[in-house]
C-alpha cells in the first residue's frame, strides 16, 4: 500500500483489463505504525506510516474513483483511528497520517456527493488486533467507559453498514468506535 507503482500496475491493471466491471465499495484498512517520540523519530519511520496510510488511501480511492463516477455508484469507507481524532503521544506520524485521511474523507465527499457517492470514515479505538497485542489491555480498560477492548466484528458491522445502500444520506462523517472513550 505504500508503493505507488505497485498500486497502478496491481490494481490499476485490474482495473484496465476489467472495463466490464467495477468497483462499488472500497474500505481503504491500510494502516502500520511505529510508534516513537518524535524527538527521536527517524525519516524512515514517519515515511513509512504516512505512505502506507495516507499515500495507500489517495493512489488506491483515485484508482477506482473513475469507474464510480461513471457509475454514478460508490461506497467509500476509510478506516482511520481515535489517534487521527485526538493525537497520541508516540505516535506523531499514525496520527498525522490518520487525521489526513480524516480530512480527505471530508473533502472527498463533497467533491463526490452529487454523483452517489459516499466516503466516510470509522475510527477505532482499542480493538483486539495485532496492532494493540503489545498493550497493557488490563490498564486501558480501566480508561475505557464500556471497560473492554473492542472487536474487530464491531468495526465490520459499522464499516458494512456504511458500504450499504441504506446509507446513502450519509457522507463526510467519522463514526467513532471507541467505547466512549473519546467522542
Amino acid at each position: 500500500m505504500a508503493d505507488k507503482e505497485e498500486i497502478s500496475t496491481i490494481l490499476g491493471g485490474w482495473v484496465e483489463s476489467n472495463t466490464e466491471k467495477y468497483i462499488e465499495v472500497l474500505v481503504n484498512n491500510a494502516g502500520i505504525k511505529d510508534d516513537v517520540l518524535m524527538m527521536w523519530m527517524k525519516d524512515e519511520q514517519w515515511d513509512s506510516v504516512i505512505k502506507t496510510s495516507l499515500d495507500g488511501f489517495f493512489y488506491v480511492t483515485r484508482a477506482v474513483l473513475n469507474s464510480m463516477l461513471l457509475k454514478k455508484y460508490g461506497r467509500i469507507v476509510n478506516v482511520v483511528s481515535l489517534s487521527g481524532l485526538k493525537g497520541l503521544p508516540g505516535q506523531i506520524n499514525y496520527s498525522a497520517a490518520k487525521a489526513g485521511v480524516i480530512g480527505a474523507t471530508k473533502a472527498l465527499a463533497q467533491e463526490v456527493g452529487r454523483r452517489g457517492i459516499t466516503v466516510n470514515a470509522v475510527a477505532p479505538g482499542f480493538i483486539k488486533t495485532d496492532m494493540t497485542e503489545g498493550l497493557d489491555e488490563k490498564e486501558l480498560r480501566s480508561m475505557i467507559p464500556v471497560k473492554r477492548f473492542g472487536t474487530p466484528e464491531e468495526v465490520a458491522h459499522a464499516v458494512g453498514f456504511l458500504a450499504s445502500a441504506e446509507a446513502a444520506y450519509i457522507t463526510g462523517e467519522i463514526l467513532s468506535i471507541n467505547g466512549g472513550l473519546y467522542s
